[in-house]
C-alpha cells in the first residue's frame, strides 16, 4: 500500500476527464490498495475557483452540493488536514519569482512534510523537487 497526494487539477480530472491521465498516474489512481489523498489546500482552491464563477457551480459538480460532502461520501480521496509543520515547511519555501500561487506552494509544502508524493500537471511543479518534492508528472 502507498498513499499519493493530487492536487486540484488531478481531483477535477478524476472527476470528469479520466483520459487526461499518463499510464503512470492511471495505474497509481486505479489501483484498490492505493491510499490517494487530497490536501484541504487544494479543497479550498476549488471551492474558490467554484465561487469565482472560474468551474460549474454545486449542483453541476456535486449533487450534493458539498464538496467535502461529496468526498466523504463518495470519492476514493481522503481529505489530509493542513497543520502546522506544513505551514513551517511552507515559510522555508523559497518563493520563485515565476510562480507565486498560494494555494499550489501551500500544497507543494504539504507534500514535502507528509513525505508523500505528489501527483500533478502543473508545469511549475518540477522546480520545487530540489527543495524535497517528490512530483509525480502527469503530463499528457
Amino acid at each position: 500500500m502507498r498513499r499519493y497526494m493530487i492536487d486540484a487539477h488531478i481531483f477535477l480530472f478524476l472527476l470528469w476527464e479520466t483520459g487526461r491521465f499518463t499510464k503512470e498516474v492511471k495505474e497509481i489512481l486505479g489501483a484498490y490498495d492505493n491510499l490517494i489523498y487530497i490536501s484541504s489546500e487544494a479543497l479550498r482552491e476549488i471551492i474558490h475557483l467554484r465561487q469565482c464563477g472560474k468551474i460549474g457551480g454545486p449542483k453541476q459538480m456535486f449533487p450534493e452540493g458539498s464538496i467535502v460532502d461529496f468526498i466523504n461520501k463518495d470519492a476514493k480521496v481522503e481529505i489530509m488536514p493542513i497543520k502546522q509543520e506544513h505551514l513551517k515547511t511552507l515559510e522555508e519555501l523559497p518563493m520563485l519569482s515565476d510562480h507565486r500561487d498560494p494555494f499550489d506552494r501551500l500544497i507543494i509544502a504539504h507534500a514535502i512534510t507528509e513525505r508523500i508524493p505528489l501527483i500533478s500537471s502543473d508545469s511549475a511543479f518540477p522546480r520545487y523537487e530540489k527543495y524535497g518534492l517528490d512530483l509525480i508528472v502527469n503530463d499528457y
